[in-house]
């Protein structure tokens, strides 16, 4: 793991796709390198399992981080889908859910700038692989209503925000 340091001090810093296999590796879930720019995890949800991503471009110091919650979008339902999308969307302060042109696969996809110096620290990597799986987990079953219920995309966006009162 390629570390930095500041003003003499070692931080915990490290390149992006090593800092994920950190991660993964601290929390048990099953991961694997794709590449040297690319990992790829599997992490349980409330829902499903998911597929977490991370490709790191050097070029930009970008991390993409994708979160796929085995999800496919047959042809009848993608107009559906993809007002569903956007209502969905305008919920969201980071990230956006896509449908894949080719295959129909829904995911989740966030773009994190990392800096100059093109490092990740723990604490980036863990809110925003929690990050991603929050949201995939907050709006399944409203995708579950319009693939598999037949509800209108409003109706399956107000029934799965439905918050519970109260505690247990």
């Amino acid at each position: 793991m390629r570390m930095s340091g500041h003003d003499g001090d070692r931080d915990d810093d490290a390149a992006p796709v090593d800092m994920l296999a950190s991660l993964f590796e601290a929390r048990g879930w099953p991961c694997e390198f794709i590449g040297d720019d690319e990992i790829s995890g599997e992490i349980q949800g409330s829902w499903a399992n998911y597929q977490i991503r991370g490709i790191w471009r050097s070029e930009d110091h970008v991390l993409q981080l994708l979160c796929l919650p085995d999800v496919r979008v047959p042809d009848g339902k993608r107009i559906a889908m993809f007002e569903l999308l956007a209502l969905v969307n305008e919920q969201l302060w980071l990230g956006h859910f896509d449908i894949w042109s080719s295959g129909g696969v829904l995911l989740y996809r966030h773009g994190l700038m990392l800096g100059d110096d093109g490092l990740l620290s723990l604490a980036q990597a863990q809110m925003a692989v929690e990050a991603a799986i929050e949201e995939c987990d907050r709006f399944y079953p409203a995708f579950q209503f319009v693939l598999w219920g037949d509800k209108s995309p409003a109706d399956a966006l107000s029934s799965a925000l439905v918050d519970a009162a109260g505690e247990a």
